[in-house]
């Protein structure tokens, strides 16, 4: 420090004494003038002053480091590992006092918040409602789907599994009492634009418009009709929807077939079962029939040709030891046609036959826009 002291103070003589060496640099002169500065430095009264100067550039050199460190310590360092970073679940924007919440997800949370929640989706398919389903599980185990808005915050919520959870107790596998509890009569009818439309009363699953939300409880004729999923969708996403029906486009098409893969396979995965594969030649066959049934305006496993599903697949090549074939037609979504193929009992054997390894599915509508859906299931 005393050396840059030094320093500083021969180079204010040298600025000084400018204009004597400016014209001409004369050695003998700075020789002279460092010799000075060096008998000045060594004064006592100089060394003390240099002593004091140094003390107090310390002490405020000192200082600064303290402060800095104190700074450090209140100021978080930046985490570039993206799943380590926390993301606060968001409390704006969102319905209070939500009934239910599907793997702690509820209506309004952030897109942020879920893929910090649960990660990347699977698989994202266009839903009815013109947006698409992203589908969340690790290999269709903790299955759930999820729909976000414009905003990106989540305006719908699916579940088949145990991830359903209430203040109320009610979740999965919770009796119909149990529901009827907690969110009172079910509401009997929906409208779209100028029509209401009835609801199904047989049981299956029941409505209900609560937290600015429409929330369907489906149940399992088969386990005593408790719980078995749980659809919720925003007010908003809901009312957009001008018709019961969608436009049957080929994105829909496409989002139909795989969404209804993907819930065989997660109800699979509840009963202990092997998840099934895709196969894209027995789709073929899939689509193929429900195109005809939709052109056709028929519904039957057995064609206007008066071909089996059996015979169909034979020609279409698909070799098989074991096979079967799942029918639905006119249910809103693939959801609601698999909740209801669940509730019939030779359906029901079909999703849940051990025996099977591959699935296609082919969904075709017709001019009304509802919807022909055809599984074929089979081993080769």
């Amino acid at each position: 420090m005393r050396r840059l002291l030094l320093l500083v103070l021969i180079i204010l003589v040298a600025y000084n004494t400018k204009p004597y060496w400016e014209e001409h640099i004369d050695p003998s002169i700075l020789e002279d003038t460092i010799a000075k500065l060096e008998s000045f430095k060594e004064k006592p009264e100089v060394q003390d002053a240099l002593a004091g100067i140094s003390d107090r550039i310390s002490s405020i050199i000192y200082g600064l480091e303290d402060s800095l460190q104190e700074v450090k310590e209140e100021v978080k360092e930046p985490n570039n590992d993206a799943e380590a970073v926390e993301v606060s679940k968001p409390e704006l924007s969102k319905p209070e006092d939500q009934v239910f919440s599907v793997h702690n997800l509820e209506i309004g949370d952030t897109k942020e918040y879920v893929e910090q929640t649960v990660g990347t989706p699977v698989r994202s398919t266009v839903n009815e409602y013109g947006i698409e389903w992203h589908a969340y599980h690790q290999g269709y185990r903790n299955f759930l789907m999820v729909s976000f808005d414009e905003n990106d915050q989540v305006s719908a919520l699916y579940t088949n599994q145990d991830l359903i959870a209430s203040d109320s107790g009610i979740g999965l596998n919770s009796s119909k009492d149990e529901v009827h509890k907690t969110l009172g009569e079910p509401i009997s009818k929906i409208r779209k634009g100028l029509v209401y439309y009835q609801l199904q009363n047989d049981g299956e699953y029941e409505m209900y418009q609560r937290d600015d939300s429409y929330i369907t409880v489906f149940y399992d004729k088969h386990e005593n009709n408790t719980v078995t999923a749980l659809q919720i969708i925003d007010e908003d996403l809901e009312h957009a929807k001008k018709d019961i029906y969608s436009d049957g486009n080929d994105g829909l098409k496409e989002g139909f077939e795989y969404q209804l893969f993907d819930l065989t396979n997660a109800t699979r995965v509840n009963h202990g079962l092997p998840v099934l594969t895709w196969d894209e030649h027995v789709r073929s066959t899939a689509r193929k029939h429900s195109l005809d049934m939709a052109d056709n305006n028929y519904f039957n496993h057995t064609n206007l040709e008066g071909q089996s599903p059996f015979d169909r697949m034979q020609e279409d090549n698909i070799t098989f030891t074991v096979a079967g074939e799942n029918l639905a037609y006119g249910q809103f979504s693939s959801i609601f046609a698999h909740e209801g193929l669940m509730n019939s009992e030779g359906h029901r054997k079909n999703i849940l036959k051990e025996e099977y390894e591959f699935l296609g599915v082919g969904v075709a509508f017709n001019q009304e826009s509802q919807p022909y859906y055809t599984e074929n299931f089979y081993r080769d």
